[in-house]
């Protein structure tokens, strides 16, 4: 069975055991504190609702099974009903509905409603329309009707529930009825362009709730359907930024990205630019789509707002990669990575700063030191040992030249134009 098919059971049964009346919240237990037959009344109802406060629903039960039974207030029998529902008592509820239904007086509509759940959880379908049309005689409501639609479901009755869901959903806008409809339409009736479409429009119409975006999402995965699929997960985005809720925002922020760089770079920069989700990816970005001048401006403006150090660094790699003719920032690049490396320890910035001082014969001996220290943080990176290889040949150690170079050249092979330039060089000088 689907996943559709598994979740269309069961929405709208707890929809009406938990939304008729509230089961988890004291407050909205509106219990009366008359003169008590029962003496240990107000002591059990404290303890039941601490019990379901603790979440220990069996013992909360018990309790409200024990106050109903000394005292045959109906509040009581409605929370123990439901409580069964949840630990997925249904004969129990079934039997004590049946016990006690002529006595049931008060809360008889809102009893019956739990007590038809059960009877569809123990597939007693016919049992359960044949309560629920008796129902809706009394209390023609379009929660009742979402019922009898899953009633219908269940019977394998498919247009007769949707029917049921498109009426509930048309009167209401019912998220329920909605997803349900959908379902029904979608996984039931191969009807999938017009249950799609009966998503899209009240996204369009009623913003991205997480329900229905969520059930979106899901068809559009199974079609593969990637536009569909990025569209909607920037609607969710943005729902839940302004909703501030970090946690799904930042769920959402990873799989719209992971989508948007499988299918194409430039939208994934467009995303980030218009969202402004992440500047570091954005940053990142730009440079591996060589987009110095964008990545420039942006480094310089986190840098002023941050002040974090790492940025300088940022700039002054851009700095350099930007121009055609290097020699003109040359003294600019030099002196921000040497402010960088006052403060910062790392690697990636030594080795660089290193090679520009042995490429352009600014000071060869000073540039190899620095790659040196990268080389004790890194000893197995390729690009670290290219860099001390060409100080080493431009020093004239050819022998040692040629020994590192070998070790880049087995593990990098010779595609890369600057290596096999080195590799050359470095050649002829051992020979």
């Amino acid at each position: 069975m689907s996943g559709y098919k598994r979740v269309i059971v069961y929405i709208f049964l707890v929809f009406f055991v938990i939304g008729c009346t509230q089961l988890t919240n004291p407050a909205q237990n509106n219990f009366k504190y008359d003169y008590k037959v029962f003496a240990e009344e107000d002591r059990f109802i404290v303890y039941a609702l601490e019990y379901e406060r603790l979440g220990e629903k069996e013992n909360a039960r018990e309790l409200f099974s024990e106050l109903y039974k000394n005292t045959l207030k109906e509040e009581y029998l409605l929370e123990y009903l439901k409580l069964s529902f949840f630990l997925k008592k249904y004969n129990d509820i079934i039997s004590k509905f049946e016990i006690n239904e002529k006595q049931i007086k008060q809360y008889k509509n809102e009893i019956q409603k739990v007590y038809i759940t059960a009877l569809i959880q123990e597939k007693r379908y016919e049992a359960a329309l044949k309560r629920m049309n008796a129902l809706l005689k009394i209390e023609k409501t379009d929660n009742n009707y979402g019922l009898l639609g899953t009633i219908y479901l269940q019977k394998g009755e498919y247009k007769k529930a949707k029917e049921l869901f498109e009426k509930v959903y048309k009167n209401s806008l019912s998220l329920n009825a909605l997803i349900n409809l959908s379902d029904v339409m979608y996984v039931y009736l191969d009807e999938k362009d017009e249950a799609l479409n009966y998503l899209e429009t009240h996204i369009k119409l009623y913003g991205c709730d997480n329900q229905v975006c969520a059930k979106l999402l899901g068809y559009y995965q199974e079609e593969k359907n990637i536009d569909g699929i990025i569209s909607i997960l920037k609607k969710s985005y943005y729902e839940s930024v302004d909703s501030k809720n970090n946690f799904d925002t930042e769920k959402i922020y990873k799989l719209l990205m992971y989508y948007l760089m499988n299918k194409n770079t430039k939208d994934a920069i467009l995303f980030l630019e218009q969202s402004r989700a992440d500047d570091d990816k954005l940053l990142n970005l730009y440079r591996v789509e060589q987009e110095y001048e964008k990545a420039y401006g942006l480094a310089n403006s986190l840098y002023e707002k941050s002040s974090n150090i790492d940025y300088l660094a940022q700039i002054a790699i851009l700095e350099f990669e930007k121009v055609k003719d290097k020699k003109k920032v040359l003294k600019n690049v030099i002196k921000k990575f040497e402010d960088v490396l006052t403060v910062l320890d790392n690697h990636i910035y030594q080795n660089y700063l290193g090679y520009i001082l042995i490429e352009f014969d600014v000071d060869i001996e000073k540039g190899l030191q620095y790659v040196k220290k990268a080389l004790e943080k890194a000893p197995n990176n390729l690009a670290y040992i290219d860099s001390l290889a060409w100080g080493q040949y431009k020093l004239k150690d050819c022998k040692n030249a040629y020994i590192n170079m070998k070790k880049v050249v087995d593990g990098a092979g010779l595609n890369d134009e600057e290596i096999k330039t080195h590799w050359k060089k470095i050649k002829e000088c051992n020979k």
